[in-house]
């Protein structure tokens, strides 16, 4: 259910942006994950006051009924502001709103290394449609095709530099290893 690749630079994300960070491990296994997800939400509540959590889902219910199932427990409204939203429509949107992103995974048919470590823009969109034409894939990723990582954003009051990196290939999947990263100014 949980995103894998480069979640060590969450904490980049979370310095770059301003907003606290709480970590909690898992070992990602079906259904205890959620209570893993139940510890850290609660962590949050206590630590933050807060009363309810965004989710960044587009159609994915395995993952909204999950997250509202774990934050009703909480006591926690959930507002997933994407939902249903043409996919097409919001990756042209957060490329267009200053967001710049890589692919660190890939996971399917008609990607392969050459996605990885690159800005994603809207000719990569134009080429991902027509591999949803061609073989059907999520152009937004949600069927786990591929993971993406942001290195900017409008949030972000510096940026992510990824110094040091390397591919490693199983099959069909490339996955990007960051081994240095860090913030610098825009």
């Amino acid at each position: 259910m949980f995103h894998t690749p480069t979640t060590d630079l969450v904490k980049l994300q979370s310095e770059a942006s301003g907003i606290p960070f709480i970590e909690h491990e898992t070992e990602g296994e079906k259904e205890k994950e959620l209570n893993d997800l139940k510890k850290a939400l609660q962590k949050a509540k206590e630590a933050f006051n807060i009363d309810g959590i965004i989710t960044g889902a587009l159609f994915s219910n395995y993952q909204r009924e999950r997250i509202e199932k774990v934050a009703d427990s909480l006591g926690l409204k959930v507002f997933s502001p994407l939902w249903h939203i043409d996919q097409e429509t919001e990756i042209r949107e957060i490329i267009n709103q200053g967001f710049k992103f890589i692919i660190t995974k890939v996971a399917a048919e008609g990607l392969d290394k050459t996605w990885l470590n690159r800005p994603i823009d809207h000719l990569d969109v134009d080429k991902l449609l027509k591999l949803n034409q061609k073989a059907g894939l999520n152009i937004a990723f949600e069927g786990g095709e591929a993971e993406t990582l942001v290195l900017d954003c409008p949030l972000f009051k510096k940026q992510i530099k990824i110094e040091q990196s390397e591919i490693k290939k199983d099959g069909i999947v490339a996955t990007l290893i960051i081994k240095k990263a860090a913030l610098v100014n825009k």
